[in-house]
């Protein structure tokens, strides 16, 4: 029940088909409605703004996951699968279950990848700037981590297709169970499937960050029960985000021409731009929270047991944070930007989806002097993500440059 303390009431579903198929269009209005406001069409509260988005992720104790962090609360109804035991568990569990999983992919690990992957990615952005014609969506932001994730993780052969639409049905069911969800379901049976499979010790190469959590297992870190589920945690968040992030700097860098003459292979570069598109057009739009005790947000009350909708693209373009925030700047300061989340929940592959994004800008930064949009770019609807379904684009090589 919404609290008796005054409150503007907002009437946008945004989960809707015209918002999630441009939100940033609705955010100005979301985040003028005041630091916190209600939500008619799903009655929950919201957040809009920097300061409180990261306000209600860093306050983990009072604002929690275990009940969900989507739009259904746990303890009212059962979730469509077993909860991660990352995103959707409150500490101690996890911290212990983080403190594994960061210890497989630390930066030794991932730096002895390092070269592995920048190589692949120079072949691949080699091969696409011959055709100097692409899809920056399919040809390269999905082929990429493609390339590289499952091999990283040990998944079998067979079936890696999956991958990407299990990741986007998982990120559908944080939101309601509407049109987009049920389209995202429809085709999720055999994707479910696989995963289940694939995430199984039997079915895992040896040497890869599968084998690496049965190991942690053996050693009683975790139970085996557990370490299957932790495994899945790879499967459903471990490429959706390099996937989506690289797709939507691209679809920046055609928006603003002028900024891909600032970029340089150097990492220093080549991560600012990586932060900057995270900022500019995140990845992940919205995450839920629930009360665990009565609270407030900037005066007004909140009763527990309520669910709280933390915008977190909208807050990336806060005025109140940001310079001229709709702008795609690389000489901006991006840090700070909950692209990835904010508090213990921050996306734990962050590194790995970093170094990805390294690579790709670093190969296409050597070879390609400009990058021109050559059609409209195609969303694709996800109840949680910012994705693109295609976004064709024309490159220029470096070499031929006049």
């Amino acid at each position: 029940m919404i609290a008796e303390t005054e409150i503007a009431r907002v009437s946008l579903d945004p989960f809707s088909r015209a918002f999630l198929a441009d939100p940033f269009k609705w955010h100005e209005a979301l985040r003028d409605a005041g630091p916190v406001f209600w939500m008619e069409h799903l009655q929950v509260f919201g957040v809009a703004r920097h300061a409180e988005v990261t306000e209600v992720l860093g306050d983990h104790e009072t604002y929690i996951s275990s009940r969900g962090v989507g739009l259904s609360d746990f303890l009212k109804e059962a979730p469509f699968r077993p909860p991660s035991l990352l995103l959707e568990v409150d500490p101690p569990l996890h911290d212990r279950t983080r403190l594994l999983m960061n210890e497989i992919v630390a930066l030794p690990v991932l730096k002895a990848l390092e070269s592995i992957w920048r190589e692949k990615a120079k072949h691949l952005v080699s091969d696409l700037v011959k055709r100097k014609r692409f899809d920056a969506v399919t040809d390269l932001a999905e082929q990429f981590p493609m390339m590289i994730f499952p091999d990283a993780v040990g998944l079998m052969d067979d079936g890696r297709e999956h991958l990407l639409p299990y990741a986007a049905m998982v990120f559908n069911a944080f939101g309601p169970q509407n049109d987009v969800y049920e389209d995202g379901m429809r085709d999720a049976k055999e994707a479910i499937e696989w995963v289940a499979a694939a995430c199984k010790r039997e079915n895992l190469k040896p040497g890869g960050w599968g084998e690496a959590v049965y190991q942690s297992a053996d050693r009683g870190l975790c139970s085996h029960e557990e370490a299957e589920r932790l495994v899945r945690s790879f499967l459903s968040a471990g490429v959706d985000t390099t996937v989506n992030g690289i797709s939507n700097l691209m679809f920046a860098f055609a928006q603003f021409p002028n900024e891909w003459k600032k970029l340089t292979p150097e990492p220093k570069s080549t991560r600012k731009a990586f932060n900057e598109g995270l900022r500019w057009r995140s990845t992940v739009q919205t995450f839920f929270r629930t009360t665990s005790r009565d609270t407030e947000i900037a005066g007004v009350k909140i009763p527990e047991g309520s669910k709280v909708l933390t915008f977190l693209a909208a807050a990336n373009r806060d005025p109140r944070r940001w310079e001229n925030p709709d702008k795609f700047d690389l000489d901006r300061n991006a840090a700070g930007h909950v692209g990835f989340g904010h508090g213990i929940h921050m996306c734990l592959g962050q590194m790995i989806a970093r170094m990805e994004a390294d690579a790709v800008l670093a190969a296409m930064a050597e070879q390609v002097s400009e990058i021109r949009a050559t059609g409209p770019a195609k969303t694709k609807l996800n109840n949680t993500l910012c994705t693109m379904a295609h976004l064709p684009i024309e490159v220029v090589p470096r070499s031929t440059t006049p």
